[in-house]
């Protein structure tokens, strides 16, 4: 790791990381992409030269070829150039069978073939930043090391946007006014960090409770992480009947919950009173 004495334009803190895993990563990526234009490319080249081809415009080519390198990401390790390549035929002048004296003239056709030459010069320039990524914290006080290790809880953050993506499904949006898509987007937050912080509570006590798995899931497999779509799931066939007479309340009958759903209300410091009351 490298920490930028001048920092980012904004003003915060910039590091430098390097990653072996990285490296790796980007050079295979590199030498696979090269390999994938290459071959698209000695494809394209057998159908122009083809007897048949229907590829013969320059610009045609030309687009094919600007296709291939955009769809590999190669355009700066493959130089690709069209050559022209005239072809001669011979055709009778006049009609009829050749004898001694028939007169030919030259028909020439331009066709064109594709060279293409790999650019090490620029394999070599990207391989000397290969691995590297910045990083940019607004924490002066935190060292290279503690910033790096900040960056990889981002994958819990990450967890936390797919969760509204998907569990929320807060896409589409119908709205048109900045204020109520605003208002909507803090409601979904509010149900976002709710959900959070019973995940929160619950760990937190098993942690505590040194119990290490619950019984949650279905058919009462074991949870090591329980989510609040497990933990809502189980309380879900819970029921409250209320039996009434001329609209005036004769019996209640409250929800019967079982042991495991006591058991999770007492980590969660939900008293059952509060429940079932």
């Amino acid at each position: 790791m490298y920490r930028d004495p001048l920092g980012s334009a904004e003003g915060f803190s910039l590091i430098w990381v390097w990653s072996t895993l990285l490296t790796m990563r980007q050079q295979a990526r590199r030498h696979r992409n090269i390999a994938s234009a290459t071959a698209a490319l000695m494809d394209l080249r057998r159908r122009i030269l083809g007897i048949r081809s229907r590829i013969r415009g320059g610009a045609r080519i030309d687009l094919e070829v600007e296709m291939i390198l955009e769809h590999n990401r190669v355009r700066r390790y493959l130089k690709v150039k069209r050559v022209p390549r005239p072809e001669h035929t011979f055709k009778q002048k006049r009609r009829g069978r050749p004898g001694p004296d028939t007169e030919y003239r030259r028909v020439t056709r331009r066709r064109y073939d594709l060279e293409w030459t790999v650019d090490q010069a620029a394999i070599d320039y990207d391989k000397k930043s290969d691995g590297m990524y910045p990083l940019i914290c607004n924490d002066r006080t935190l060292t290279a090391a503690q910033v790096l290790e900040a960056h990889k809880g981002q994958p819990t953050i990450e967890k936390r946007f797919e969760q509204i993506k998907t569990v929320h499904e807060i896409a589409p949006v119908f709205l048109k006014n900045p204020g109520r898509i605003e208002a909507l987007f803090t409601l979904y937050f509010l149900a976002l960090l709710v959900q959070a912080l019973i995940e929160r509570e619950l760990r937190l006590a098993m942690k505590r409770e040194k119990i290490k798995e619950l019984p949650i899931y279905p058919e009462q497999r074991l949870c090591k992480r329980p989510t609040t779509e497990q933990i809502l799931r189980l309380f879900s066939l819970a029921e409250r009947h209320t039996l009434l007479r001329d609209d005036k309340t004769v019996q209640s009958f409250p929800p019967q919950l079982t042991d495991m759903q006591i058991q999770t209300l007492d980590l969660l410091g939900v008293p059952v009173k509060a429940f079932v009351g």
